[in-house]
């Protein structure tokens, strides 16, 4: 079958202005345009807009969607095979926040006695998942199965104590860092500070501390665009500071 751009945003469930807009960026283009005009639809680009809205669901931006689609070793069957893995991991989180959710309420309502532990359960794994899926390849390939693995096991028993002082850190190193960067010194007793409550922070998540590791995540920090998005969101060249700051702290030169 063929599909104008109307008929084939009723079937998909998107606006007609969303497939425009994607036939601008070159992430779906129409099969042709007939005499009147009109962008034109057929299977293939059916299937390939079907696989976008996957990824859009599992949180991909165009951009990499694009990158993925585009690519001639890209297999639409592969795919579809870790669309559903992704979507099963989901679903099992999905199915421990509710199980989370009945159980506060059941503890809310004196039929049960639920631990701390219990209440961040579900927090924690999405956390641990959701860095997996933005991060889990090139951190398990920078070092290792066994270390993530057990970063992993150590965010899992995390405490109600635990959580609460690495978010205090963590709102303490964005704080110092700004005011550190005002003075536009790494090596001053700001910079050092905000790189000393790196170390902290960091240590609620590894298994162990290492100086060369310390530098190596920091160094990463500037040459990962998403890194490097997060920490110049406010001020820019954020990330090439603390770089710098971590660097000195920790002795290991670039």
């Amino acid at each position: 079958m063929e599909y104008t751009v109307q008929k084939l945003g009723r079937l998909a469930g998107i606006s007609t202005r969303t497939l425009r807009y994607y036939d601008e960026i070159g992430i779906l283009k129409p099969a042709r345009i007939n005499s009147s005009g009109y962008r034109i639809y057929g299977q293939p680009e059916v299937d390939h807009l079907q696989q976008i809205l996957f990824y859009r669901e599992l949180g991909l931006s165009l951009e990499k969607i694009k990158e993925i689609t585009t690519d001639p070793s890209f297999n639409g069957t592969e795919a579809l095979k870790e669309h559903r893995e992704k979507l099963l991991d989901k679903k099992k989180q999905l199915e421990l926040l509710i199980n989370n959710v009945e159980k506060t309420i059941a503890s809310s309502e004196g039929k049960m006695t639920m631990t701390d532990q219990e209440k961040f359960e579900g927090f924690k794994k999405k956390l641990i998942d959701d860095n997996e899926k933005q991060y889990g390849k090139e951190i398990r390939e920078k070092y290792g199965d066994d270390t993530i693995n057990q970063s992993n096991e150590k965010l899992k028993n995390m405490t109600k104590e635990d959580h609460e002082e690495v978010n205090h850190l963590a709102d303490e190193l964005k704080t110092s860092l700004a005011e550190a960067f005002k003075t536009g010194d790494p090596a001053g007793d700001l910079a050092q500070k905000a790189a000393d409550l790196h170390k902290q922070w960091l240590c609620f998540y590894w298994s162990e501390y290492s100086k060369v590791a310390h530098a190596g995540l920091a160094q990463m920090y500037v040459d990962d665009e998403r890194f490097k998005q997060h920490y110049d969101k406010d001020q820019p060249g954020t990330a090439e500071f603390l770089r710098d700051a971590i660097h000195i702290y920790t002795g290991v030169k670039k």
